[in-house]
C-alpha cells in the first residue's frame, strides 16, 4: 500500500532529520527551477534504471513530483520491486511552495 503525506509532515521529518528518502520524479528543466533540499533527483522518464540506486526496501520512502500524479506512479513502480514504506507527497512542489518552504536551485 502506497500511503500519503502531506507537505507539513514531510517538512516535519525533514526538520527532525528522520531517516527517509525523498525522491523529486519529475524532469530536469523543473528540478532545476527549485526542489526540496533533501531531495534525490531520479526523473520518471529514466525511473526504472535510476531506482536501481535504491537499495534498501525497508526505507521510508516519499515520492514528489509537480502536483503528486507522477510521483504515485513512481511508488507504484516501487511496490512492485518490494518496497514497503512508500508515501506520495500530497500536491507535489506545488503544496511545499505554497507553504511557504524552501527550495533550492
Amino acid at each position: 500500500m502506497i500511503g500519503s503525506m502531506t507537505v507539513q509532515e514531510l517538512h516535519e521529518k525533514i526538520q527532525n532529520k528522520e531517516d527517509i528518502i525523498l525522491i523529486d520524479v519529475r524532469e530536469q528543466k523543473e528540478w532545476d527551477e527549485g526542489h526540496i533540499e533533501q531531495a534525490q533527483f531520479l526523473p520518471l522518464s529514466t525511473f526504472e534504471e535510476q531506482a536501481k540506486k535504491l537499495t534498501d526496501p525497508t526505507k521510508v520512502v516519499v515520492c514528489q513530483c509537480r502536483s503528486g500524479k507522477r510521483s504515485l506512479t513512481a511508488a507504484t513502480y516501487l511496490m512492485g520491486e518490494g518496497f514497503e514504506n512508500l508515501f506520495n507527497l500530497e500536491g507535489g512542489i506545488l503544496a511545499w511552495n505554497e507553504a511557504g518552504y524552501e527550495t533550492v536551485k
